[in-house]
């Protein structure tokens, strides 16, 4: 027989073998695990899909005090508006500005934090570093901007300390000039998520099998060595699926930290699109044009984590979907 028909017929049955494991038997003899899930089926339906149902304003000229049926249709009037408002464009520049800085430099210091927390040691040392740098992770934003503000003043600590050590003649006013904004924010995202991000690097470095290193050490690896051919690949899976699910919030640069930060001197390099939908939109009662944002960083993200996904997927790596 040939041996191209021996190979679909092992491949059919093969398909047909793995339909057959997944039975309506199989279902009850899951079915504790079933009804487990079913109140967070019923959350995720009621919370995130449910609302769904409110984009619809966004193709309307909404009026609270009136039925759905009285509504006027405009069609895409709003999304119109977005995409001829200087403004929004604007916005939107300084959202991915910032989104993009905190990205890069946050899985830059996370990782480069987990490789240095691998290599201490002493346990005791080791516990008390990782302590401190999650400790401002529990801090609410209002709390860390104000010690951001604070510190940066012109009679804060950073100028303080710049002038001692001759780097400048006179105090910087730091939030004064929007040029050092986005700066500003991506420290400010590090120095309070560092440690908590690298909480997940250490698990992925803690399933790494010994083995390995003592095997790079007999091959005469230095230190550098094992952390370059050991370590970063056993992370690699790990930090691929943290950089799609992170290209998938690329919209959200944050608001707390823009909006109590911001002031009208910095208003051009502050505000993101969610001020925008604030400021523009619920403020002013126009609901919406506030949906219309919201759907535009909604289709953005999603289409950033497809892409994010299906590059992955193309490069071999380990993928999100």
């Amino acid at each position: 027989m040939d041996e191209t028909l021996l190979e679909k017929r092992a491949v059919r049955k093969a398909k047909k073998g793995i339909k057959q494991r997944i039975n309506w038997n199989v279902i009850k003899g899951q079915k504790q695990l079933i009804f487990m899930s079913v109140p967070l089926m019923l959350y995720i339906i009621l919370f995130s899909y449910v609302p769904v149902w409110g984009w619809t304003m966004a193709f309307q000229d909404y009026k609270p005090a009136r039925d759905f049926s009285q509504q006027k249709w405009v069609g895409f009037k709003h999304f119109e508006f977005l995409f001829n408002d200087d403004r929004f464009w604007r916005v939107l520049r300084n959202t991915l500005g910032m989104s993009l800085i905190n990205l890069v430099l946050g899985f830059a210091t996370a990782i480069i934090l987990a490789l240095l927390l691998n290599e201490i040691k002493k346990v005791l040392w080791k516990r008390m570093v990782q302590t401190i740098s999650y400790l401002p992770h529990f801090l609410s934003w209002v709390i860390v901007t104000g010690i951001v503000a604070t510190s940066l003043a012109s009679d804060g600590i950073i100028n303080d300390v710049l002038m001692r050590l001759h780097l400048i003649n006179e105090p910087i006013l730091w939030l004064s000039k929007g040029e050092y904004f986005w700066g500003v924010v991506g420290a400010s995202h590090i120095w309070k998520e560092v440690g908590w991000s690298t909480i997940i690097y250490l698990a992925a470095l803690a399933s790494i099998d010994p083995a390995l290193y003592e095997a790079a050490e007999i091959d005469g690896a230095n230190r550098y060595r094992k952390m370059l051919n050991v370590t970063l690949p056993g992370m690699k899976s790990t930090i691929v699926i943290l950089l799609i699910m992170s290209i998938g919030h690329i919209m959200d640069a944050g608001f707390e930290v823009q909006y109590l930060l911001g002031n009208g001197l910095i208003v051009d390099w502050s505000e993101t699109i969610d001020i925008f939908v604030l400021k523009y939109g619920i403020a002013q009662g126009n609901y919406s044009l506030a949906t219309a944002g919201g759907i535009f960083k909604t289709v953005v993200s999603i289409t950033m984590l497809l892409l994010a996904n299906w590059t992955a997927k193309r490069l071999g790596e380990e993928r999100l979907l």
